[in-house]
């Protein structure tokens, strides 16, 4: 049974404590690195805070404090990441009141990040010149990317039970612990557990290459995967292509723009992508949905002037 905590203890200490009880072993790898930074910020921000110290002037000048080194997003993650323990405190009577109260969020100004992505002509350049052999490498994990819109760790997990060749559509259902000690982990978020169509060229293609394959096993891993040694392989494709070089999440991003221009839904791109709000996919693709919706309003007025 754990011991009742006081508030002398050192606030970082309390964190500390918190994170091992109720995130480590309930939260993805990931997520726990994030966990385990914020407390070395602590440790940095604010070493000496003590926990019953924690009122709400003291957390807004912690939050300033971190804003003055990151964007307003990382900000508000930063912000989430203490709320829940700070809340458990609170339950526990160690901070007399909520600090997170009204909190403000300050952070800053985010650097423009401009999407790359290529044009239909450019990405069928670059399909046109993959080795796709007899057996699996990696031009065929990049003509999946180039097709589906998987992110990284899904493509990585694909096994061959997972393609459903007379559906023509393949099942995203886990992902591969590439940053860590490899295995099967969970998808990003449940609207991530998805079937993607695929054209019948790519059935024929992958129900050929995983013939003989274990069908539980990934197709693409063999050893330790590291995403610089696919993204350094499609670079130099693309070099020789002589096309704007892009990542393989580039790819995804193109996946998504050419069926946006193309006509498909936001709605259904935010499904196939496995996006957990269509939020998400109006956000990334903004500059995208503004032009095509720049393209709307002149059919509109072509129309109403024929109406005349």
């Amino acid at each position: 049974m754990l011991e009742k905590g006081n508030n002398t203890e050192l606030f970082c200490d309390y964190y500390a404590m918190w994170i091992e009880i109720y995130k480590n072993r309930a939260v993805r790898k990931v997520t726990m690195d994030k966990y385990l930074m914020t407390y070395k910020w602590l440790v940095r921000l604010v070493p000496d805070l003590k926990t019953g110290d924690l009122n709400r002037n003291m957390y807004q000048l912690l939050l300033n404090q971190y804003a003055e080194f990151h964007e307003r997003q990382t900000v508000m993650d930063f912000h989430h990441q203490l709320k829940g323990a700070i809340l458990d405190a609170v339950d526990e009577g160690l901070i007399d009141r909520d600090p997170t109260r009204k909190a403000i969020i300050k952070g800053k100004t985010p650097r423009a990040k401009k999407i790359k992505y290529l044009n239909q002509f450019q990405l069928q350049t670059l399909i046109a010149s993959l080795e796709l052999k007899e057996k699996v490498n990696w031009d065929y994990f990049i003509l999946l990317s180039a097709k589906t819109g998987m992110r990284f760790s899904e493509t990585l997990a694909l096994t061959p039970e997972d393609f459903d060749f007379k559906g023509q559509a393949v099942s995203i259902s886990k992902t591969w612990d590439y940053k860590g000690n490899g295995g099967f982990l969970p998808t990003k978020n449940r609207s991530s557990i998805r079937k993607i169509q695929i054209d019948w060229q790519t059935v024929i293609q992958f129900s050929e290459l995983v013939k003989g394959l274990p069908p539980n096993q990934p197709i693409f891993v063999f050893g330790k995967v590291y995403n610089s040694t696919v993204n350094d392989k499609l670079r130099r494709i693309c070099e020789r292509c002589k096309i704007p070089v892009v990542s393989i999440h580039g790819l995804r991003h193109t996946h998504a723009s050419l069926l946006l221009f193309t006509g498909v839904s936001t709605a259904s791109v935010a499904l196939r992508l496995g996006h957990s709000s269509i939020n998400t996919t109006q956000k990334t693709y903004l500059h995208i949905i503004q032009e095509l919706e720049n393209k709307d309003v002149d059919l509109v007025m072509r129309l109403l002037a024929g109406l005349s």
